[in-house]
């Protein structure tokens, strides 16, 4: 537990759902316990006007009411124009937010087969991606990942215009704390740590180095408002602690 009796999976809940604050009427894809808590945390607070679905086809307010139908061509329609912000998973991610999800080892014969590219290419050309990562590890934290799925800011800007224009990471959040790419170079910053993390203790679980400021800030409490809703209304079987455990 930490400070107010925070547990570090509701401190996670906190920095998923400030990643979709301002977002406007945009179609919310946290894909993962902890990011979805998050995102609903998001919808009935401060991003009310956050589009969310039941994971099919429906669209659903915060009291999980059907609010409009979404089919798989409208789906994919405000993929390619922008108005959504998913929140993915990442076996492997690098210091400019490449991410895999495919396979672990050389292509022509890897160690491990994993979920396979999937969407994360035309996700990441054409609306803002987040990453969501429940164990912050070398081995998810590398030097380059085996294979590119989700597409980081150096791949987007080597490939020209047509994959930079849309391109946006606004956040990677873990269970020691949050970063994103607000670099001359794009490369991953610690923006802020849960409490209870220590620098060193990231940098540790981190196979690359890291843009790390003097001071870096603890990732925000939760309102006693927020906790509320997490802890009665969204989550109140308390399994977002399955996820991250304090």
């Amino acid at each position: 537990m930490t400070r107010r009796n925070v547990t570090r999976a509701e401190y996670c809940v906190i920095a998923c759902a400030e990643a979709w604050r301002d977002n406007g009427e945009v179609l919310a894809s946290p894909m993962g316990l902890i990011p979805s808590v998050g995102a609903r945390l998001a919808q009935r607070t401060f991003s009310p006007g956050l589009l969310l679905t039941d994971g099919e086809a429906l669209i659903v307010g915060a009291d999980g009411v059907t609010e409009g139908w979404l089919p798989y061509r409208r789906h994919l329609t405000m993929v390619t124009g922008g108005r959504r912000h998913v929140m993915m998973g990442a076996s492997q991610i690098d210091r400019f937010g490449n991410q895999n999800i495919s396979c672990i080892g050389d292509w022509d014969r890897p160690a491990r087969q994993l979920l396979g590219v999937r969407g994360a290419p035309v996700n990441t050309l054409n609306n803002a991606v987040s990453y969501w990562v429940p164990r912050h590890s070398p081995r998810v934290f590398v030097e380059r990942v085996d294979m590119i799925c989700g597409v980081g800011y150096d791949s987007a800007a080597a490939a020209g215009p047509s994959a930079s224009r849309f391109h946006r990471i606004p956040r990677v959040v873990t269970d020691l704390g949050v970063f994103d790419f607000a670099t001359p170079d794009h490369s991953m910053r610690l923006a802020s740590l849960h409490p209870g993390v220590s620098v060193d203790r990231v940098r540790e679980a981190t196979g690359f180095a890291l843009t790390v400021a003097d001071e870096v800030p603890d990732t925000r409490e939760p309102t006693a408002g927020e906790l509320r809703l997490i802890r009665e209304v969204i989550d109140p079987a308390g399994t977002r602690d399955r996820e991250v455990r304090g």
